[in-house]
């Protein structure tokens, strides 16, 4: 029974032995990140790399839960309810609300090391200026996309956002189905910031675009618009500069064009949600998204300005060579951030509803 019992305890040692992995080697990993063996990511559709999940499964012998939303909205609304998440990818202005309401816990930079990769255009920003709770993801500006073959060139050039309303191309127009980013054209287009809460300019800002209803005969849509201008189905647009950077790729015709009248430059961010179950596996996870490897294959794959400085750079002079879209230049003086402003956004909600539901003449 003894030579048994040594037999045995030989065998579980040996069995315990090759069970252990390496660092970064399957579930053996596990117990040195909060013990954790899931990792629950919420983020929009369609916004990251082909391999970026599986690969972050293999390194850490983890198993990740992605689950999308459809706008930051929404994602609010379901961390209200109590939604337990690890890590989600909401934009900036969402995330100055969440940290003035408590609802994220801070980055812990022991683990995020790879901070010192990031393009410093995307550090900083006045909803967290020294970054403590928020992590760029991807980034960007908003312009206008155009067919050269449809649209003068001259026109957009010297109008602007205006150009949305040159009845010259009436029934060609792609119109932003949101409310944040059309009134951010209007704002612009009037000279007034996109942060104003002065009524008299929101008013003039809701006639601008109650005049695109009304005359213009515009299709309101959102990612439709992409597939919509590379075949030709309508000639113009605004849009964001990832989804313009691929649209210009697809279609040699297609131009895309920063109004001087200014514009929105935007970031999302990874954040960790102050109920999350792993917030050291979180840490890892964004740490992770931050290499080279990883950072590639999300801007290959979406398209979207990378916030790693070497895989920006890169793209840039490469894969996205004379793509103006992805080259996302320097703030203009007369571009802005969108800063949480409840007050504003009431009024905006009010007002397009309005908007949309006119009828036109």
């Amino acid at each position: 029974m003894k030579k048994l019992f040594k037999i045995v305890m030989v065998l579980l040692l040996v069995g315990s032995m090759f069970g252990c992995t390496k660092s970064g080697e399957g579930e053996g990993d596990t117990a040195k990140v909060d013990g954790c063996k899931t990792l629950n990511v919420y983020n929009a559709s369609e916004y990251i790399g082909e391999d970026v999940l599986k690969n972050f499964e293999e390194e850490f012998g983890v198993k990740v839960n992605y689950s999308l939303f459809d706008s930051n909205e929404a994602m609010y609304i379901k961390l209200q309810s109590g939604a337990k998440y690890d890590v989600i990818i909401p934009s900036d202005y969402m995330i100055e609300r969440l940290i003035s309401e408590d609802m994220l816990q801070p980055i812990d930079k022991s683990i995020v090391t790879n901070l010192s990769n990031l393009y410093e255009g995307t550090l900083n920003k006045e909803y967290d200026p020294d970054n403590t709770y928020s992590v760029p993801y991807f980034w960007g500006n908003v312009g206008i996309v155009y067919d050269s073959t449809v649209v003068d060139q001259a026109d957009v050039e010297s109008q602007g956002w205006d150009v949305l309303r040159n009845t010259k191309y009436k029934g060609q127009i792609y119109m932003y189905d949101s409310q944040r980013d059309s009134f951010m054209m209007a704002f612009k287009a009037l000279g007034f910031s996109m942060n104003t809460e002065n009524e008299d300019e929101i008013n003039q800002a809701y006639e601008w675009l109650l005049d695109i209803h009304k005359n213009m005969d515009p299709a309101y849509v959102t990612d439709e618009a992409i597939d919509g201008l590379i075949y030709g189905e309508k000639a113009m647009g605004m849009m964001y500069s990832g989804d313009a950077a691929y649209i210009l790729s697809e279609n040699e015709n297609m131009r895309f064009y920063i109004p001087s009248q200014g514009t929105n430059y935007w970031t999302d961010a990874m954040v960790i949600p102050a109920n999350s179950k792993c917030p050291e596996l979180a840490n890892e996870y964004i740490n992770f998204i931050l290499d080279y490897d990883q950072s590639y294959d999300n801007s290959i794959t979406v398209g979207y300005a990378s916030s790693n400085a070497e895989v920006f750079n890169e793209l840039k002079d490469t894969e996205f060579e004379g793509n103006n879209a992805y080259a996302i230049p320097n703030m203009g003086p007369n571009d802005e951030v969108f800063r949480h402003n409840p007050v504003q956004v009431e009024k905006l909600s009010e007002l397009w509803i309005k908007v949309i539901a006119t009828k036109r003449d």
